[in-house]
């Protein structure tokens, strides 16, 4: 057996001695150190003289010497593990992920082992010595995705350690000490952050710099990469600090859109073209405009330095390039060859050479000395937004409206590759200072880096809500900004963010999402052909269920939990055995696909409605066929049954809602008369309302006795694609095109709140059993948990734990609190891209949280939701128990 291997079974063999503790041990133990104000766990457990205590602690029904038992088994692994390099080294370094990864396959279905690992967490709040095993234990913890929520995590002390995409919502980590932490991607909405002291922090989002009233079309770094300049739609130019995220300058003189800027070399001045026809020069040290070059005769959309700063080139809808002289102010020459509007243009770093992308799907490669074009570069099939050298100046990077990204021989001219992963126009590319990455942004409203040596996606960051126009490296390589049609810009930490580990999630739209009747599990399905099972709690996979050859756009479960049921654009329904996670039977009988399914009452029989415009009705137990409803003219989008199984209803593009005696498989009656689709359909708990959403961008709820409109709900500003009613029949939740989620009362037809997170159109939503969590479903590819409720409840404790710790403050108990300022946001999300940072509701007093540059993040707290308390009078008001 070689070292390594010894080693990782050696950490192993220690840890499994914790199996069979007693889990109220581990928390007798820190109520005791705490208790005797000792911060030395060890001398304590050796301490004889200390156990006569453990008796007055424990359910007097248990014996003392098992009591004694564990404390002895503790002891020994606590003297182990603290002369462990578990408690010495960083386990997130490199050369521990095998040994992780051992671990974590041995541990993640061991409830002690995972109990002693928070045992270990919370003692760092008491024992020094035991920081980094402590740390380490918590990053395991968030690597097994263990929950973690509502968690009282105060005064922990956690260093050199990550904790990448973890979900501490609602935990109180008042008092806490992080150092050297990657948080990048934590979801800490509704958490407690008082007193805290977190420095030297790792995070991939800094700032999200908001100045634009309109659409950012620009950003550029400064060459020392201390300020960025960004040109929006709003005619305006901002300058902005980068440390600080703080705006320096708004520079106003263009009269219409500005749709570049570039700093010159020496960072003195700033260059910016119009869609005024004009190119501005500025001084950045006084924010005062210096000179107006005139001259070309419709739009200037690029415009760049060379690389000694005595020309300026800029690139226009007229299809000229000019380039001027920045000490004469003249111009120098005009460079014609483009047959459209010229896009962009980027010198190489030599200055020799030009590069110029052209609505007319070229590039072209231009000698600066001569002025004559070099190369002309053939391979996209539609307009070419965007060029860029790389450092060496031996490639060139282009980004296109067909999709694709192409990187070129600059000397041959040829193409050495092509890079697909956007789904819309790539706006802007660029590489990365040391060439070894490249960022592009797209109208699909996501950024993707890519390794240039691999060709392949590192990742893609979803957090523009609109098409993100331009991209742009630090010079440093430290830092990456883009800007968007949403008004905002974000700088991205580059090297923190390649730290981001692999993630589970649909590569596709999600269409729908559907609870376990228990509420323990969520079904999802995609255009990415897959149904997937989740468990709730920590939005691990359990199972990825194919078998459809197509889009599944339905999935339902049966009232019993035991099937799933899911309908798809191969026309098929397929039916799914829960426990053993096999298909159980294909039912046909479509001829168009299947857009909606669903289960009876009493899961006899299954609906499933098509664009061949029928509703057809199952027999569950004999698969049979046993009605075949026509009706409808076009496609059948959705059904539902009544509560009491004795009718189906079904909406359709044919802005009709047809009710359907179940029994004989005959139509009671249809609704009639609007004048646009209906997407989705809900019966309420009782069965009196039915509820339906529409293409129109409205919601009607219909009277199911008088079958008349009670209520249209109008606050969205899309189609409405899906509806869901809490358990409670008082709330309607509504999800749109739009990108929100909308929750209404169902007695006053009053909107009640608007849930803002998806940067795409919202598929589906879905209520858990117990009303106080909404599910999600989106067209950017991932799925949300939202909590809906007002305020954190006590979780009362069970009778043997009220009798041992009425008195006493319990680490591992849930954390209790006073309401939340928003307490309806996520509490998960499960994706295929990296986590965003988010603190919706959490509250911040006191404390400090500065990153590894010595930046002050409580800006970024605050731009993600996070309340930051000024006074001791709102500190006082919102710790009060409830």
């Amino acid at each position: 057996m070689n070292c390594a291997q010894e080693q990782k079974e050696d950490l192993y063999k220690l840890l499994a001695s914790t199996k069979n503790i007693d889990e109220k041990v581990f928390r007798v133990i820190i109520e005791m150190l705490r208790k005797k104000n000792n911060s030395d766990c060890l001398e304590f457990l050796l301490n004889e003289d200390n156990q006569k205590y453990y008796g007055l602690y424990i359910d007097k029904q248990q014996k003392l010497n098992d009591i004694t038992n564990d404390i002895k088994k503790i002891t020994t692994v606590m003297k182990n593990i603290g002369e462990h390099d578990f408690n010495k080294n960083n386990y997130t370094q490199k050369i521990y992920q095998k040994k992780k990864q051992y671990l974590i396959n041995k541990i993640s279905k061991e409830k002690t082992i995972i109990n002693f690992f928070k045992f270990l967490v919370h003692l760092t709040a008491i024992d020094k010595k035991m920081i980094q095993c402590g740390s380490n234990s918590l990053h395991l913890l968030v690597e097994m995705k263990v929950d973690l929520k509502n968690q009282c995590f105060e005064n922990i002390q956690i260093r050199n350690t990550s904790l990448i995409g973890a979900n501490f919502v609602n935990c109180n980590f008042s008092g806490s000490q992080f150092e050297n932490v990657n948080i990048s991607g934590l979801n800490l909405n509704g958490a407690q952050l008082f007193y805290c002291k977190w420095t030297n922090l790792l995070i991939n989002e800094l700032h999200q710099l908001n100045g634009h009233s309109n659409s950012v079309q620009s950003v550029s770094f400064s060459h020392d990469s201390t300020k960025l300049a960004s040109g929006g739609e709003d005619n305006s130019i901002l300058l902005w600090d980068v440390k600080t995220g703080q705006q320096k300058f708004k520079l106003e003189v263009h009269s219409s859109s500005v749709r570049s800027v570039c700093f010159s070399p020496d960072a003195t001045l700033l260059a910016s073209g119009s869609d005024d026809m004009s190119i501005c020069l500025w001084d950045v040290n006084t924010g005062q405009k210096i000179f107006k070059f005139d001259g070309h005769i419709d739009s200037v959309n690029s415009v760049c330095f060379s690389p000694n700063g005595i020309t300026l080139v800029s690139g226009s809808n007229d299809c000229s390039i000019c380039l001027w002289d920045i000490k004469t102010r003249k111009k120098k020459t005009k460079l014609l060859g483009h047959s459209d509007y010229v896009t962009s243009i980027c010198f190489s770093p030599d200055g020799t050479k030009l590069a110029s992308g052209s609505g007319d799907n070229f590039i072209l490669l231009w000698n600066v000395k001569t002025g004559q074009s070099k190369f002309q570069l053939e391979g996209h099939s539609d307009s070419v937004n965007s060029v860029s050298f790389s450092p060496d100046g031996n490639k060139l990077v282009s980004a296109s409206d067909d999709c694709s990204i192409r990187i070129w021989d600059v000397q041959t001219g040829e193409q050495l590759s092509k890079l697909y992963g956007h789904i819309d126009s790539v706006q802007s590319v660029c590489f990365s200072p040391d060439c070894t990455a490249l960022a592009s942004g797209s109208s699909d409203n996501s950024i993707s880096l890519w390794d240039v040596k691999t060709k392949k996606q590192k990742f893609q960051l979803q957090v523009h809500s609109s098409s993100v126009r331009s991209v742009c490296f630090s010079p440093d390589a430290t830092l990456l900004a883009s800007g968007s049609e949403d008004n905002l810009i974000n700088l991205w930490d580059v090297n923190t963010g390649q730290k981001i580990s692999k993630l589970d999630g649909h590569s596709d739209s999600v269409n729908s999402v559907s609870y376990s009747p228990d509420g323990t599990a969520l079904a999802s399905c995609s255009d990415d052909y897959s149904i997937c099972l989740w468990d709730v709690k920590t939005g691990q996979k359990i199972i990825e269920l194919q078998g459809h050859s197509d889009y599944v756009y339905s999935v339902c479960f049966s009232p019993d939990g035991t099937a799933l049921a899911s309908g798809s654009a191969d026309n098929s329904v397929l039916l799914w055995d829960v426990q053993t996670k096999k298909q159980k039977f294909l039912l046909q009988g479509h001829r168009d696909y299947v857009y909606s399914v669903c289960f009876s009452p009493d899961g006899t029989a299954l609906a499933s409605g098509s664009a061949d415009s029928s509703v057809l009705l199952w027999d569950v137990k004999t698969r049979k066929k046993r009605f075949s409803l026509q009706g409808h003219s076009r496609n059948v989008t959705s059904i539902r049954f009544s509560p009491d199984g004795t009718t189906l209803a079904s909406g359709s593009d044919d802005c009709s809602i047809c009710f359907w005696n179940v029994k004989i498989g005959l139509q009671i009656y249809k609704l009639e008369g609007q004048n646009f689709e209906v997407r989705s359909l809900c019966y309420s708990p009782d069965g009196t309302i039915l509820a339906s959403g529409s293409s129109d961008n409205s919601i009607s709820l219909w009277d199911i006795k008088t079958r008349k409109q009670k209520f249209q709900l109008q606050g969205h500003s899309r189609t409405i694609t899906s509806i869901s009613f809490s358990p409670d029949g008082k709330t309607l939740a509504s999800g749109s095109n739009d990108r929100s989620i909308c929750l209404w009362d169902v007695q006053t037809g009053k909107k009640s709140i608007s849930l803002e997170g998806h940067s795409d159109y919202i598929q589906s939503v879905c209520f858990s059993p117990d009303g106080t969590t909404l599910a999600s479903g989106s067209g950017d590819n991932s799925i949300r948990l939202w909590q809906i409720k007002t305020g954190q409840k006590i979780q009362p404790l069970n009778k043997d734990q009220q009798g041992i710790f009425e008195k006493l403050k319990i680490p591992f108990l849930n954390n209790s609190f006073s309401e939340s300022v928003n307490s309806n946001f996520t509490i998960l999300t499960i994706s295929n891209q990296p986590p965003v940072f988010s603190a919706q509701g959490a509250l911040i007093f006191k404390g400090e949280f500065i990153n590894h540059f010595g930046l002050d993040l409580l800006q970024l707290f605050k731009q993600r939701g996070c309340c930051i308390l000024e006074s001791q009078s709102e500190f006082k008001q919102n710790t009060k128990q409830k």
